[in-house]
């Protein structure tokens, strides 16, 4: 800790966090989690037990003069067996909406996934400190956004004036549920995933229940959906159905149906987008499951590769071909009674020319250039013109 300055600390709680669903309370500190404990109770599944503690779109809220503020943190990081290194997660510091800084901290908990095998060590590890320093002078608004990809126990907040909650911006609330790309996959940093990237240029606030591996269509997920306060809600489904090779045609469609009818009954009428999955060629025609090419570990290139074969298609076996012609079909069919549900083609976001120019470094998840695109073009077909979200928001 710097002793150069009269430090404040400020509990950290609800008031001071958003895009959170819930805060846990455990032996370091407090740890942010995206599901709430009785979701969480329904599904044992060690992946969406990870995507939902990694804090996409979690931020810390303050108002203060402070010039100097001091965050102990306590992180998980992920290590692959035989793939390149991952980077240690990014923070980002906004002052007044703006990034102005960012920073990261090594150490903490480590898992050690075994991509061969399936196994998976965890080794326990110390909380670190993050410092941003020469803040401007006066009152300002600070938001520290969390990294989108490392689970993150916060541990000790300090400044060198008192904080207060920012007051509430009384911007509409976007809640936004995807896959892995919408979790934020392979952007830089928390701010740079496309749905952050949207919601800023929309001028809305946003909650991301995007769960890496895990929109699946879970009754729990669809429930959560329903029980969170908001104005305006996206759904992005299809991807994670095909590579998990989670289900048949059979079962898709009524799946998809009782999901929008459980987000129905806690917002009858907020504007409600389906999105249909961006381009993935390996998946295009070929079903799941979807697993990586071990034959590229140690290359320091990990790839994925889809395992199903195409003419399983007639037996039911689904590609997102065969998942956006459904997606599409039940929103016409929904809309005539439904006149707030729409539906957005995700090769309207990332097509074939896109992939030409910004091709899938692994074969499934955007790079950060590719989170920058699609935020675009999201915000521009959602938020501006005649978008379904954009009465009143930009």
């Amino acid at each position: 800790m710097n002793s150069t300055h009269h430090w404040v600390t400020t509990p950290i709680t609800a008031e001071i966090v958003r895009g959170a669903l819930e805060l846990e309370h455990t032996a370091h500190g407090v740890l942010p989690h995206r599901l709430p404990g009785w979701a969480r109770a329904q599904c044992s599944d060690g992946q969406l037990a990870m995507a939902e503690s990694q804090p996409s779109g979690v931020r810390l809220t303050l108002r203060t003069r402070a010039t100097a503020l001091e965050l102990d943190v306590l992180p998980t990081k992920r290590v692959y067996t035989g793939a390149p290194a991952r980077p240690d997660g990014v923070y980002d510091l906004l002052v007044d909406g703006r990034l102005t800084s960012q920073a990261s901290v090594s150490g903490g908990n480590v898992l050690t996934i075994d991509l061969a095998t399936g196994t998976v060590e965890h080794r326990l590890g110390t909380a670190g400190t993050l410092t941003f320093a020469g803040l401007p002078d006066g009152v300002k608004d600070i938001e520290i956004w969390l990294p989108h990809n490392e689970s993150t126990e916060l541990v000790a907040l300090r400044s060198d004036a008192p904080v207060e909650p920012a007051p509430d911006p009384g911007r509409k609330v976007w809640l936004h549920h995807g896959s892995s790309i919408s979790h934020g996959s392979d952007a830089l940093s928390p701010t740079g995933t496309w749905p952050a990237l949207a919601a800023a240029r929309g001028g809305v606030e946003l909650i991301n229940l995007g769960l890496g591996g895990s929109a699946l269509l879970d009754p729990f997920t669809a429930r959560t959906l329903r029980y969170t306060p908001a104005d305006l809600i996206s759904v992005k489904i299809g991807i994670n159905v095909v590579n998990a090779d989670l289900m048949r045609l059979r079962a898709f469609a009524p799946a998809v149906h009782g999901f929008l009818d459980t987000i129905r009954e806690g917002h009858p009428t907020a504007p409600l987008l389906v999105v249909s999955p961006i381009l993935c060629p390996i998946h295009e025609d070929t079903p799941g499951p979807c697993a990586p090419d071990l034959s590229t570990l140690g290359t320091g290139r990990l790839q994925f590769a889809a395992m199903g074969d195409p003419a399983e298609t007639a037996s039911g076996k689904l590609t997102l071909t065969v998942i956006r012609a459904e997606l599409a079909r039940i929103v016409r069919e929904r809309s005539a009674d439904d006149p707030h549900l729409h539906y957005l083609d995700g090769r309207d976001l990332y097509g074939e020319a896109d992939f030409a120019e910004l091709p899938l470094p692994d074969q499934l998840h955007p790079d950060a250039a590719t989170h920058q695109l699609i935020g675009e073009r999201f915000a521009r077909l959602a938020f501006t013109g005649d978008g379904v979200f954009a009465d009143g928001t930009a």
